[in-house]
């Protein structure tokens, strides 16, 4: 190590831990773990994770218009829900930029039942969802997961980003489906008495078309 790396890994473990991790955080494009930060700032991880935590209270204390969360395991700045509608037109500029419901029911598929094949999404939805899961790829949201014993089939899961739009710690907050949809069971028998072939060349359905053209 040279003396220059020396004097600049110094001058980090002297600065105020609070405002290094403000600075660490402000540019940051995804969460970033306390072990992580940590090394970075040269400091003990329990004095990382406790100063995380004074941070997010006082900006909740204070009403500033973002706040601190601990998301998807790591930490990252994020706007308060209330300030919505002004990010959206700055960002967006009146745009709307979603999913289609399509898209939302195969990564709500996903979501449940991963790691799952494509052709028991396709199942469990009843139509060719293949294009649907290209675009699910493209954008982040699912990646592969391996591939099935029995078939070879490709395995599907969510995304540590997929955590992070939808503000969740963990695959353990998603809500219980249950309440939302009682034919549950009875969706589930009929997948796992046979899934329907579909046949991965072959042409995309009208559905599949339209959601390839769409943006998150």
């Amino acid at each position: 190590m040279s003396a220059d790396d020396t004097g600049r890994d110094g001058a980090v473990a002297a600065l105020d831990l609070r405002p290094a991790l403000e600075a660490v955080l402000m540019v940051v494009d995804e969460p970033a773990t306390e072990e992580h930060l940590a090394k970075v700032l040269q400091r003990p991880r329990r004095a990382v994770a406790d100063a995380l935590r004074e941070l997010a209270d006082e900006y909740t204390a204070q009403g500033r218009g973002f706040d601190l969360r601990l998301i998807a395991g790591g930490w990252r700045f994020y706007t308060r829900p209330e300030y919505a509608a002004a990010v959206e037109g700055f960002v967006l500029d009146g745009r709307q930029a979603r999913l289609t419901q399509a898209a939302l029911e195969t990564l709500a598929v996903v979501a449940y039942r991963q790691p799952v094949s494509r052709s028991r999404v396709s199942a469990v939805r009843g139509v060719n969802c293949d294009g649907v899961l290209r675009t699910l790829l493209q954008r982040g949201l699912v990646e592969e997961a391996g591939a099935e014993p029995e078939t070879g089939a490709i395995l599907y899961r969510t995304t540590n980003y997929f955590l992070e739009r939808m503000g969740l710690r963990g695959l353990d907050e998603l809500p219980e489906l249950a309440p939302f949809l009682p034919e549950a069971d009875a969706i589930e028998a009929e997948t796992l008495e046979g899934v329907p072939s579909f046949d991965p060349d072959a042409p995309d359905t009208p559905e599949t078309h339209a959601d390839d053209k769409t943006d998150f």
